[in-house]
């Protein structure tokens, strides 16, 4: 029983779950003028704030736990819904800000090894402020580390800060390169907006939190670095994170901003990742919402109250339903 309830929440939910996650339909047929073309569709994987803990915080069980359920739900991803790209918005550590040079080989050994992927996928990393530290916590060391090993985009959202800073000019001059080039971005701050008030769904924030004001440069971008974003990119989709909650505004009443949820069960108690089909003139995206932690616990409670009747029945310290309903038979017939 002890094996099956173990393998059960530990692997098999994982598929169980997975399984019935689809990829969003998009229309692939585009008309040059008249005639009908077939657009090829990308299917991009996305998902956000992983915060994996490294030497000195969080108990050595729930680092094992948290970093297990990471791997399992990723490679199982992988092999059920075989992804073309992968994106990881933000923060994939929790103290790489702080990490010593050892601690963060290990931690990107770990990260390496949870998230394998075929050659044929493309696994796309965006750092976050647990990866470097907010704005003025940067270097160019720490950055040129993580980059270096790891990283593969540049730190934009953290480093619009409008102080004319070495790493901001330099930030600032790639995005304008690569605004001629794109017309969708991925950010780690969501562009700017006053609060969660107007999100709806599954994985908003607590509506405890939804109507408090956003903080500029800390929670979304200043309003000033949003407005330089939207200028020089002719957005038809952003997809941001940092929030540990979704949200979708349109920007300017036309261009739509998509935050993820955090797919860390730290976090969350329902974790999710999002799924899109892209083509070059449209997208659609789905959630793929994971196992609740809530349904897990739930689940290996009554395991362990099951195992416990069943001690009890054993050395006849608790009666068994069985033998209890056969006394009560043996007794009607008697009669």
């Amino acid at each position: 029983i002890v094996f099956a309830v173990l393998l059960f929440c530990e692997f098999l939910i994982y598929y169980l779950v997975i399984f019935w996650c689809n990829w969003p339909e998009v229309k692939t047929t585009a008309y040059d003028g008249e005639q009908a073309m077939h657009e090829p569709v990308l299917e991009v994987m996305s998902l956000a704030d992983t915060y994996l803990l490294g030497e000195f915080l969080g108990h050595w069980l729930d680092k094992l736990r948290r970093k297990w359920q990471v791997e399992r739900v990723f490679q199982t991803a992988l092999w059920l819904l075989q992804p073309e790209v992968v994106f990881i918005l933000e923060d994939a550590f929790d103290e790489g800000k702080w990490s010593t040079p050892e601690a963060w080989a290990d931690d990107v050994e770990q990260f390496q090894k949870m998230f394998r992927h075929p050659s044929h996928v493309q696994l796309k990393v965006v750092a976050g402020n647990h990866d470097t530290g907010f704005h003025y916590e940067m270097n160019t060391y720490e950055i040129e580390q993580i980059e270096k090993v790891l990283i593969s985009e540049r730190l934009f959202s953290m480093a619009l800060k409008e102080d004319s800073c070495g790493i901001c000019s330099e930030a600032e001059a790639e995005l304008i390169e690569v605004s001629y080039r794109l017309n969708c971005s991925r950010e780690r701050y969501p562009l700017y907006w006053r609060s969660d008030a107007n999100c709806s769904g599954e994985d908003v924030a607590p509506p405890e939190e939804k109507n408090i004001p956003l903080k500029e440069n800390y929670d979304v971008l200043s309003w000033e670095a949003s407005q330089k974003l939207l200028c020089w990119f002719q957005l038809h989709l952003d997809l941001s994170s940092h929030m540990h909650s979704t949200c979708e505004v349109h920007h300017g009443g036309r261009i739509p901003e998509l935050s993820f949820p955090s797919f860390s069960w730290r976090n969350r108690n329902n974790p999710s990742f999002t799924m899109g089909s892209i083509t070059p003139t449209d997208y659609a995206l789905s959630r793929c919402h994971l196992p609740r932690e809530d349904v897990v616990l739930i689940i290996y409670c009554g395991a362990v109250g099951f195992l416990v009747v069943l001690t009890l029945t054993d050395f006849e310290l608790l009666a068994s339903p069985f033998l209890s309903g056969l006394n009560l038979l043996r007794k009607h017939k008697t009669r």
